[in-house]
């Protein structure tokens, strides 16, 4: 039993450390990606977010908090995730066509101005490669959250787009930092709409 309680403790120490040590890596590209989601949003587009497994969870945890709020009431935010719709994700489930599930939606629903989250723990999904290079030629500005290497999806973004990269190699640890970030997200699109509030109890 100690030495479960030894285990246990260690995730929290590695996960605050890794949290302490990306603050200020990450604060930068943090910023400009709030400043990508209020330009888009206060335009008039809607922001497209992927991501697959434990990522797609957190792609529609995201979604959720542009249109139902995050810490307080204001105006709803257009954002859709892309891996909600079970049927036309399976509809192509193998082959090259899963390669293009989530490419097809950002071909159907995206247009210039629009940005496209993206979440990988290592930046080589096939098919979230797809939806980037998809969202490039709509013009559509590109946000990834990834960790490691940042990996192929990390080489393809453009000067305009935002790269934030967890510098870890565990995923649990680098999701641990997503969640983080998207509650920053959150809370920066907030404060830029709606102003400084109290810190919350």
């Amino acid at each position: 039993m100690p030495e479960q309680l030894q285990r246990i403790q260690q995730h929290f120490i590695d996960s605050a450390d890794l949290k302490y040590q990306a603050a200020q890596a990450l604060s930068r590209p943090i910023a400009a990606a709030v400043q990508a989601i209020l330009a888009c949003v206060t335009s008039g587009g809607k922001v497209l977010a992927c991501g697959n497994g434990a990522s797609a969870a957190e792609a529609q945890q995201f979604a959720a908090f542009c249109v139902a709020g995050f810490e307080r009431e204001r105006p709803e935010l257009a954002a859709v995730a892309l891996t909600c719709d079970s049927t036309l994700l399976t509809a192509a489930a193998s082959g090259n066509a899963a390669a293009q599930q989530f490419a097809r939606q950002v071909r159907a629903l995206g247009q210039a101005g629009d940005v496209l989250l993206v979440l990988s723990v290592t930046g080589n999904d096939a098919n979230l490669l797809a939806a980037a290079e998809a969202a490039q030629e709509r013009g559509m500005g590109v946000l990834l959250l990834t960790g490691c290497s940042g990996g192929r999806l990390a080489a393809m973004l453009r000067e305009t787009d935002v790269l934030i990269n967890v510098p870890h190699d565990r995923a649990a640890r680098v999701r641990e930092v997503h969640a983080l970030v998207l509650h920053c997200l959150c809370d920066g699109v907030d404060t830029q709409l709606l102003g400084e509030q109290e810190t919350l109890p």
